[in-house]
């Protein structure tokens, strides 16, 4: 007798709604499982997407990042050292120690007037950009010659222009080269300054300076470049006074780096910027002497500039509902949970573990449909397809269409409002926290009557 009222006992709180939660529980859990499987499955495609990007950029040029121009002059500093010999007199030694004295420029304008166009390699695409690179103003380098010690000498003869760039690829051609009227004739190569902030990265151009009147007035450059790029532009204030001007074709700029741009334009179909940067404002120096230790590192912190962006970012908002998944997956469950309570009948396990699975079938959609078509659109297709299926499936576990149709409304509403999630970053946390504290709230209410000992409870 006892043996049979232990099993009654257990039978009947396998019967009752604690069981019943503590099992949709377990299956939250164990449904975790695959939805990590495709967050490391989008993960895995955006890395692949990335590889695809950069095997694109290798043909066409790179993220295009601009430093100068500066002048570059040779110099030597003689160190005299004596010695005192063990007869009383002295042996003198002389060593010549190389150095460059890099000169920056007293005013600086820079203007990049860019078309733009998407390039594909199957079903991944890149920004390109390509256009007229202009560069203009003037050096005054009496002032960094007057600082030299008595022990520094120039090779003023050595004097050189330089353009740093993030690749030599880049370059298409020199449509202009004057310094102070003189043609200049450019050669590949930076002269190992790394001004762009890539170590050992040698690309960009240089040019010997006719003359050396610049070392005792003022002279000015002029320097047009036909240059493409993609995905982003960063320009670097190497000015005393920096003026910038960006124009291009894009839609949807995104301005980075450490300056904003001062003024800016965005339209349906192209996008301006303006930016004025002071010497003030940046750590770069007016001049320095380079050494073997090469240029000084925290000059590339002072870039800025336009990145192409796409306005869909496809693996990041499939990386963001991934994130979101957790709360989505516990709403059929609990629709079919509460359908239990108020038809007064019983659902088993496994239509809850294929509900959720189907649930997450639609991350699995919207990523693969995402790669194809507008993510919109996937959005679309992917939850009504999701949508359709849980409706008919719940058909066959409850007793009229009456009470599969609330299975419908719960998931599109969800839907509805996991959309608004995805879409709203800014606002993703608060949408997503209220719509939670919604839902705990109503299952509550519903809920409040319920006896959770057993299936004799009221609603």
């Amino acid at each position: 007798m006892a043996s049979e009222s232990s099993v009654a006992k257990v039978k009947k709180f396998t019967q009752g709604y604690t069981f019943k939660v503590v099992m949709l529980g377990v299956l939250v859990l164990l449904l975790l499982i695959p939805l990590n499987m495709i967050r490391e499955l989008v993960r895995e495609r955006s890395r692949t997407a990335q590889a695809a990007e950069k095997d694109i950029m290798e043909a066409w040029g790179a993220e295009l990042s601009e430093g100068g121009p500066v002048v570059r002059i040779p110099g030597v500093r003689t160190v005299e050292t004596r010695t005192k010999t063990e007869s009383g007199g002295e042996t003198v030694s002389i060593t010549e120690y190389p150095f460059t004295l890099v000169v920056t420029p007293e005013t600086l304008t820079v203007k990049a007037d860019f078309k733009t166009e998407v390039r594909k390699r199957g079903i991944f695409s890149v920004p390109f950009f390509y256009g007229e690179l202009t560069l203009s103003g003037d050096f005054d380098p009496s002032k960094a010659i007057s600082r030299l010690a008595p022990n520094e000498t120039l090779h003023l003869e050595g004097a050189e222009l330089v353009v740093s760039l993030s690749s030599q690829k880049g370059i298409r051609k020199i449509n202009t080269a004057l310094w102070n009227g003189d043609d200049l004739f450019f050669q590949p190569g930076s002269r190992d300054l790394a001004l762009t902030g890539e170590k050992n990265n040698t690309a960009g151009i240089y040019a010997a300076i006719p003359g050396l009147g610049f070392t005792t007035s003022p002279s000015a450059f002029d320097i047009s470049i036909s240059i493409q790029g993609g995905k982003s532009l960063r320009v670097l204030p190497i000015g005393k006074d920096t003026h910038v001007e960006v124009a291009s074709d894009w839609a949807s700029p995104s301005f980075q780096g450490a300056f904003l741009p001062a003024a800016s334009t965005i339209s349906d179909t192209d996008f301006s910027a303006v930016w004025d940067v002071s010497y003030l404002s940046r750590t770069i120096p007016l001049f320095w002497q380079q050494f073997a230790d090469g240029t000084p590192s925290d000059i590339a912190a002072s870039a800025f500039g336009v990145d192409f962006y796409r306005q869909i970012d496809t693996y990041s908002l499939n990386i963001r509902a991934v994130k979101y998944a957790i709360i989505f997956l516990v709403i059929p469950f609990l629709t079919l949970f509460l359908l239990e309570i108020f038809i007064k009948t019983r659902i088993h396990p496994v239509p809850y573990l294929l509900s959720g699975l189907g649930n997450i079938i639609f991350y699995l959609l919207l990523l693969s449909l995402s790669e194809q078509i507008p993510f919109f659109a996937a959005y679309l297709i992917a939850a009504v397809a999701v949508t359709a299926m849980l409706t008919l499936y719940a058909r066959t576990l409850v007793t009229s269409w009456r009470h599969s149709f609330s299975v419908c409304f719960t998931v599109t509403v969800s839907y509805v409002l996991f959309y608004a999630v995805l879409n709203a970053e800014s606002y993703a946390l608060l949408i997503g926290s209220i719509g939670a504290f919604v839902i705990v709230a109503l299952v509550m209410f519903l809920t409040r009557n319920l006896s959770w000992y057993g299936d004799e409870g009221t609603i």
